[in-house]
């Protein structure tokens, strides 16, 4: 009489017939939270927020978990209807961007994804924890709604030239930064690159790190400069002639606030077109910008 043998991870993975019964239970728990969110009482905005890709995502992030994800949407809809991230405009958040501290680079990496770039040298203007924050997540509904069809995730690029303690991230908002990430903008992040990182980055990163999932830890990517698989993951991840020769390519790179300010009032009035909202008119003034939200 002979046993059967039990497949291994990596033969399932290779197991058509598996993958796709594996993918029609995923079908199913999408079309479980959908149903889910049909019987609650929610606004035209959150409606569409709550696309089959968005559902994806939270059931991703839970591990495919219905009770688990369906608890963490309703968080995340909540956090939305009261900090109200589409409603943020560059007018709202433009003086925390003067120094190009995070800015959305004019580039994509080889996998389509939206290019964050950071500069944790470069945090000395900002005034308050929550101005910080608030930057942060006008460019997160940033660069999602730059992604190319078809790409869900972006990339961060994190330059600590002038890196120091005294000019770093406040733990706080570091803290609360993580903390949106992961529980209001799952599945968003497919890499993030520490670049040429000091020592003594070590001392903030022991601090944060207790606030990071493992699922986000395993997309965190410390790189060198003059180390060889540095380089190399670098060129896996970049087009060199794209990639600014700080970062070890052939393109150059300068932020233009000014510039960065007309491009982010071009895309506040793509987000309230997305949204359905009504804008009055904006006017600049040495890269500033002024108008708000019409009721």
């Amino acid at each position: 009489m002979f046993l059967l043998r039990k497949k291994s991870q990596n033969e399932l993975k290779n197991d058509s017939s598996y993958q796709d019964a594996k993918e029609q239970v995923k079908v199913k728990q999408v079309s479980e939270l959908k149903a889910f969110i049909g019987t609650l009482a929610l606004s035209e905005r959150s409606l569409k927020y709550c696309t089959d890709g968005c559902l994806r995502r939270y059931l991703e992030a839970r591990n495919w978990d219905l009770h688990k994800s369906k608890k963490m949407l309703l968080d995340s809809l909540n956090w939305r209807s009261s900090f109200k991230p589409e409603e943020i405009r560059w007018s709202d958040v433009a003086h925390e961007g003067e120094t190009g501290k995070v800015f959305r680079a004019n580039l994509h990496d080889r996998a389509g994804r939206t290019v964050l770039i950071m500069k944790p040298g470069m945090h000395k203007n900002t005034t308050t924890p929550e101005d910080g924050t608030k930057y942060f997540v006008y460019l997160m509904e940033n660069a999602v709604l730059n992604l190319p069809e078809g790409q869900e995730k972006m990339t961060w690029l994190l330059d600590f030239d002038g890196f120091s303690l005294t000019t770093n991230i406040p733990i706080k908002t570091s803290r609360d930064i993580i903390y949106i990430l992961q529980n209001h903008y799952p599945e968003r992040l497919g890499v993030v690159i520490f670049y040429n990182p000091p020592r003594i980055f070590e001392a903030f990163f022991k601090a944060v790190r207790y606030f990071i999932d493992p699922k986000t830890a395993q997309k965190l990517n410390f790189v060198y400069p003059n180390d060889k698989d540095s380089v190399e993951l670098m060129n896996s991840l970049f087009d060199v002639e794209n990639l600014p020769s700080e970062y070890g390519g052939k393109a150059s790179l300068r932020y233009d606030h000014e510039e960065f300010s007309r491009l982010m009032l071009e895309d506040d009035v793509k987000t309230a077109q997305f949204w359905g909202l009504h804008e009055k008119p904006h006017h600049t003034n040495n890269g500033q910008s002024g108008g708000d939200v019409a009721s």
